[in-house]
């Protein structure tokens, strides 16, 4: 049983092994807690199995051998290719990027990754799952290109000098240093390829893990692209290793391993909490991206203009800078709602209809064109007739809504902004909110008030490390677990680095006391 970090030696009392469990058996977890094994976990339970206790909820994880043996594996080819790649030139790794790029750009290599996807694709929408962001489309192929071409040109962020003091007689560099193996497990999106990637910069390796709907698609790109690029430049094959599992458990195993030195996980907002619990219990620092939407604030003074154009830009497609709630100042809602009803109409027409929830008093403030037509939704599963509007309860303000091509989000009105900061800070996952205002001591109030890493004045949309940042990023953090340390919310792959610290001394004579070198003896 993975006991939460704790190591015992060899010859400690009552060492052994787990070779089964039973229905009922009390498993203490967080100190004072116990949680009960259920019958199909002690059904399912075999020798060599593992026993993951998450020590946050009590969640019991089995990991079956086979599963273990491959994220065991998978981690230490990464950790010897880090060792090796401190021999590799920065050209070379500067070559990997191009050499990557182009494999993705051949024809040839694109036919089979093409394929691979599409028989992904059938499969995903054959269990009634969603496709938007798994489908590979020409856009994606050259964002993933560029991305890496963008590595390519980075400036090597091995060895740079972040700091050096002088003193008399000697001084201090401070210099960045790669990191180590970065576990990362994402969803089903193949161009988080290029994002990986982009930690080899820095000199460090990854071992990543992508969700089953799009495994055929990534051992394609591993095939037709990446393991090609790798070896013509001249990197260790372990570089970037693919976790050739469709088992959550194989996630589970590769973030329990305490050899990884950052783990980051995207994906739905609970599986990414819960592979956070792992890492952290094993000693591993995370970098989360789960549950997103982003808020949009309209002042009683805002210009409906510039609200229409924030909430219409924002809703262009859905990712997790989407824009999720709005919230209108109640004072102006005559003069504004009907600004976001017109943005909301247009999002709607340039996808497939959209759908509104609102809160409260919003709803009554709705025209009944809104409020009582029935409209065509796409769904996962299909499209489906459905209201327009739904009322919803404040507390489902931190609901974040998974649309597939019909926009869809909340309306709510506030009694001023620092209301909706109240109510960002309280529901939200504290990710990124916008403030429409014409006053700038709105805005620095707005600022200080709401408890966001990404904070703007329009759509919502620029919240992205290429986009705003020019560099691709592993992931995004909001603050639902709290503020993060000594970093900002966007994970970039040359962010990944620690620091080592080198003395060069031109006094041989130093002392921290003062005291004088002595004569050496010459005598026994």
């Amino acid at each position: 049983m993975d006991d939460g970090g704790a190591r015992r030696t060899a010859d400690a009392p009552g060492d052994g092994r787990l070779e089964k469990l039973a229905p009922g058996m009390p498993i203490v977890y967080g100190g004072d807690r116990i949680a009960r094994v259920s019958p199909e976990l002690a059904a399912a339970f075999q020798p060599g199995d593992r026993l993951i206790v998450v020590q946050e909820t009590g969640a019991l994880l089995r990991v079956p051998a086979a599963e273990q043996v491959l994220a065991q594996a998978a981690v230490g080819r990464a950790l010897c290719a880090f060792h090796a790649l401190a021999a590799v030139s920065d050209d070379a790794i500067s070559a990997f990027f191009e050499a990557f790029a182009a494999n993705l750009e051949s024809d040839a290599a694109w036919a089979e990754i093409a394929a691979a996807n599409a028989a992904d694709v059938a499969r995903a929408k054959g269990r009634g799952r969603s496709a938007t962001r798994l489908e590979t489309t020409a856009a994606m192929r050259g964002d993933m290109a560029a991305g890496l071409r963008a590595w390519g040109r980075a400036e090597a962020g091995r060895n740079r000098v972040i700091e050096r003091i002088d003193h008399d007689g000697w001084s201090v560099e401070q210099a960045a240093a790669p990191l180590g193996v970065v576990g990362f497990v994402f969803e089903g999106r193949p161009n988080v390829f290029a994002d990986a990637a982009g930690v080899i910069r820095s000199g460090n390796t990854v071992a990543f893990r992508i969700g089953s709907d799009a495994l055929a698609t990534a051992q394609a790109i591993v095939r037709a692209a990446l393991a090609p690029a790798l070896a013509a430049t001249g990197l260790p094959e372990g570089a970037a290793v693919l976790l050739e599992s469709a088992e959550h458990a194989a996630g589970w195993a590769m973030f329990s391993d305490p050899r990884l030195a950052l783990a980051v996980a995207r994906g739905s907002g609970p599986a990414v909490a819960q592979l956070g619990a792992i890492a952290r219990q094993a000693g591993t620092p995370v970098s989360l991206h789960g549950t997103g939407g982003a808020w949009l604030v309209a002042a009683a003074d805002a210009d409906p203009d510039r609200l229409y154009a924030a909430v219409f830009h924002s809703l262009d497609r859905k990712v997790c800078n989407t824009l999720n709630v709005c919230c209108v100042a109640r004072e102006a809602a005559p003069a504004l709602v009907p600004a976001v009803l017109a943005a909301v109409q247009q999002a709607g027409e340039r996808r497939k209809g959209a759908k509104l929830h609102a809160v409260g008093d919003a709803f009554d403030l709705l025209p009944a064109a809104w409020r009582d037509a029935r409209v065509p939704v796409v769904r996962a599963e299909g499209v489906r007739e459905e209201p327009r509007v739904e009322r919803l309860a404040e507390a489902d303000l931190g609901r974040e809504w998974e649309w597939e091509e019909t926009p869809e989000l909340t309306l709510a009105l506030v009694n001023d902004a620092a209301h909706a900061a109240a109510l960002f800070n309280r529901y939200s996952p504290r990710f990124a909110a916008s403030l429409v205002s014409a006053d700038p001591a709105a805005h620095e109030r707005f600022y200080a008030a709401v408890d966001a890493p990404f904070v703007g004045d329009g759509f919502t949309r620029w919240v992205d490390g290429q986009y705003a940042l020019n560099r691709p990023e592993l992931g995004l953090s909001n603050w639902q677990g709290g503020r993060l340390f000594a970093r900002g919310g966007v994970l970039s792959g040359d962010g990944v680095f620690t620091v080592r610290a080198r003395a060069r001394q031109s006094d041989l004579h130093l002392d921290r006391a003062g005291v004088p070198t002595p004569p050496r003896s010459t005598g026994s």
